[in-house]
């Protein structure tokens, strides 16, 4: 499975780069693309949870930096407003 990672810049201008063990994730976020926080968790939880039952499907188990992923950017968002808006920059294979 090709490994994907991709760089978001966060309200406060700092830029992040966060792992994907699938290209799946291209089909929830797309480069340039401004998510309000709510809804960039939400795709990227389900694009997430997606490639990790990809990688279960392949290793018998499912991948645990994927999860790490979803942890991270959950701990990112906890003291965001409702309105703020990431900006997905691009993706690295």
């Amino acid at each position: 499975m090709p490994e994907v990672y991709f760089h978001v810049r966060w309200p406060d201008g700092v830029s992040r780069r966060f792992y994907s063990p699938s290209t799946v994730i291209e089909e929830h976020l797309r480069t340039g693309g401004r998510y309000r926080i709510g809804d960039f968790l939400e795709r990227t939880r389900a694009a997430l949870v997606v490639a990790s039952e990809r990688v279960a499907a392949v290793h018998g188990f499912p991948c645990g930096r994927a999860a790490a992923t979803v942890v991270a950017l959950d701990d990112l968002a906890t003291d965001l407003p409702a309105d703020a808006a990431v900006l997905v920059e691009r993706f690295d294979r």
